[in-house]
């Protein structure tokens, strides 16, 4: 180890892994310095791949070196991501049996639909169930699920800490961005706020025991999708796409990135919504809109599952305006298909624990 190797590694403990609070060498997470005349290298272990916290580790790093980094110097961080995060920085919801995600590649698929729908379905048998609406600019799980005027309230935990406690409905506990923000305030928060807020509504939070929390996340891949697969033991993503070719490719990047080397998180299926038209007048008619089987020939091609093809029926929208999911409607012919969902992802989830 040379003089200017020791030299990096002392400045390096002034600079502090944001997982752990120690500093990056007393949290084992620089692994190699290679120093030159004209370029230094650092390799770091990182258990978040979340964009904002790598460069805020780089300019860190860069600040902590700058008194002694000549400007002809180029400096490059490497970071490896630990997706197996170590068990003290994952103690987080430890009353939830299982944490389901539920994702899109694009909006306007009907995720959130589905995720309330499997949601309802999962308590209607007998799971104990939470939902959190981390769609964080177009929070809609409180119009869904009639709690849009109803606020959270605090409650104290056995060390007395104060935890925002749940806002409940339909025997399913629920928190959203949406019910701390008015009816017409847009969300306009860059991703680092938004990934604290949901931390929040995770980690300071009364969830208790469930069986299953399920997840309506933002649609597309990004930060707060990278923050929440680290902070959160996931059991495995459903992804929702429509028939269409456009959403399909879009479906495929999302599955892409569940199964990134540094994420690998369960794909436990696909969902194709609006998979037909059945007009109520006509209810034994199918009318293939956005094509025929897309989601099918896809889930065939990644070789998972096809979880359920939900119709375009108007019911499963009214359902939704006036905040009683099609789930929970025995007039609603729709209710069956959520109902066959949430069955398939008991038993794939199931199959997955027992592994």
């Amino acid at each position: 180890m040379n003089e200017r190797h020791i030299q990096i590694e002392q400045a390096l403990l002034g600079v502090l892994d944001p997982a752990t609070g120690k500093n990056l060498v007393e949290a084992g997470r620089v692994k190699r310095i290679d120093a030159t005349e004209n370029h230094w290298a650092i390799d770091l272990e990182i258990t978040n791949p979340a964009l904002h916290v790598k460069k805020k580790i780089e300019a860190d790093i860069s600040k902590a070196l700058s008194p002694f980094r000549p400007d002809s110097v180029q400096l490059q961080v490497h970071f490896l991501v630990n997706s197996q995060a170590r068990a003290e920085e994952r103690k987080v919801l430890p009353g939830v049996r299982r944490v389901v995600a539920v994702a899109s590649g694009k909006g306007g698929v009907g995720k959130s639909t589905v995720a309330v729908n499997l949601a309802a379905a999962l308590s209607r048998l007998g799971s104990r169930v939470g939902i959190l609406d981390a769609d964080i600019y177009g929070p809609s799980v409180p119009l869904m699920l009639d709690t849009k005027y109803v606020r959270p309230g605090l409650v104290q935990d056995e060390q007395g800490r104060s935890l925002i406690e749940p806002v409940e409905n339909y025997g399913i506990k629920m928190l959203s961005i949406g019910f701390f923000a008015g009816d017409d305030q847009a969300v306009a928060w860059r991703g680092p706020m938004a990934s604290k807020a949901l931390t929040q509504m995770i980690t300071e939070a009364a969830w208790g025991e469930l069986d299953f929390l399920i997840l309506d996340l933002p649609p597309g891949t990004g930060d707060i999708h990278l923050s929440l697969v680290q902070l959160l033991p996931l059991s495995g993503v459903i992804v929702v796409s429509t028939p269409q070719e456009v959403a399909l490719a879009d479906a495929r990047k999302g599955v892409a990135m569940f199964q990134m080397p540094n994420i690998q998180v369960p794909v436990l299926g696909l969902v194709e919504n609006m998979a037909w038209f059945t007009p109520l007048e006509l209810p034994d008619n199918k009318y293939y809109i956005f094509g025929e089987g897309g989601a099918a020939k896809l889930a065939a091609e990644l070789n998972i599952p096809l979880l359920a093809q939900i119709p375009l029926v108007q019911g499963i929208r009214e359902s939704g305006d006036r905040g009683l999911p099609a789930a929970l409607d025995d007039s609603n012919p729709a209710a069956v298909y959520f109902s066959d969902l949430a069955v398939s992802v008991m038993e794939i989830a199931h199959r997955l624990a027992a592994r």
